[in-house]
């Protein structure tokens, strides 16, 4: 296994949980902690170092600077993930797009062959910040995006259908949030078009399943302030993409220069980020508004250039 460093920025409820999970997986040599928090930082690092040695994980824990952060194989942004409830919603987009300016800057000069991977959010919106300031190339700045989205989607459909969740190819796509879509024109049950396997008696509520998907997120947030758990896995499993060089396919951020933005499709992950992207056949409705959600992110984007 090759060796290899990964640092979280932001280490609240999110990031420790990411951490958290990437111990376990014993995902990289090294894990930076990095906060502008440093009691909660050093508290953090003591306590997930107690993590790695009971598990025996390979993964040394260190408090690090946002420099430091800058020069490991993969950076993790998860600064901002939390939403505060005594704020509106613009101003905790502001909020966050402040902490991202300083956190590049304070990492400046980056590793050249580092992935950046946002996970603050919103999440689509920041990965578009961070892709023009980082000045990488779009292939190492990815975000989160509808990867969670996508793995609860195959989840709840495994649950009303009665088979393994791998067993199911389905994906949500596009800008993660209100306006994400489900490509339900390309799911599949075991290889085989999900329209066939409903056709024999199986029946599901596609729309009530596609908000359903949509909205649990911000039931976990009112409940208890992030969905900490559940973005940590994520994480590990887009780090250990990267670190192993797996070529594994998931639905993540990434820039689209058609739109000229970041949002989900699905792409291949390996060593350099994203190795290639993966063509998806969706119905017209589906395409049409993946179309309308990038175009109106586009125009939020120009809005935030446009007022700094």
């Amino acid at each position: 296994m090759p060796t290899s460093s990964i640092a979280i920025v932001g280490v609240g409820q999110v990031g420790a949980a990411a951490a958290y999970a990437l111990i376990l997986g014993s995902i990289a040599n090294e894990l930076l902690l990095v906060d502008k928090n440093v009691s909660l930082r050093d508290g953090q690092v003591c306590d997930l170092s107690d993590v790695a040695y009971s598990c025996n994980s390979r993964t040394k824990v260190r408090a690090a600077s946002y420099q430091q952060a800058g020069q490991c194989d993969i950076i993790v942004i998860t600064a901002g993930s939390r939403h505060i409830t005594d704020h509106t919603y613009p101003e905790c987009v502001h909020r966050n797009i402040s902490t991202i300016r300083t956190i590049l800057d304070g990492m400046k000069p980056l590793k050249s062959d580092a992935v950046l991977l946002v996970v603050s959010s919103p999440v689509d919106l920041l990965t578009s910040l961070v892709l023009q300031l980082s000045q990488l190339p779009p292939s190492q700045v990815l975000g989160s995006g509808t990867y969670l989205d996508s793995i609860r989607l195959r989840g709840m459909l495994a649950d009303r259908l009665g088979v393994a969740a791998k067993s199911i190819d389905a994906f949500v796509l596009g800008v993660q949030g209100e306006s994400q879509v489900t490509a339900w024109s390309a799911a599949t049950v075991g290889g085989v078009p999900i329209n066939e396997c409903l056709s024999k008696g199986a029946l599901i509520n596609r729309a009530g399943l596609s908000s359903e998907c949509q909205n649990r997120s911000q039931g976990i947030i009112r409940a208890k302030g992030a969905t900490p758990f559940g973005i940590g896995s994520v994480v590990s499993g887009i780090c250990s993409s990267i670190i192993l060089d797996k070529g594994t396919v998931h639905p993540i951020s990434h820039f689209q220069p058609s739109f000229g933005c970041c949002f989900s499709l699905p792409v291949v992950l390996g060593r350099r980020g994203i190795q290639r992207k993966v063509q998806m056949s969706l119905d017209f409705d589906e395409d049409a508004q993946i179309t309308d959600s990038a175009t109106a992110l586009k125009r939020r984007i120009d809005q935030v250039h446009g007022g700094s």
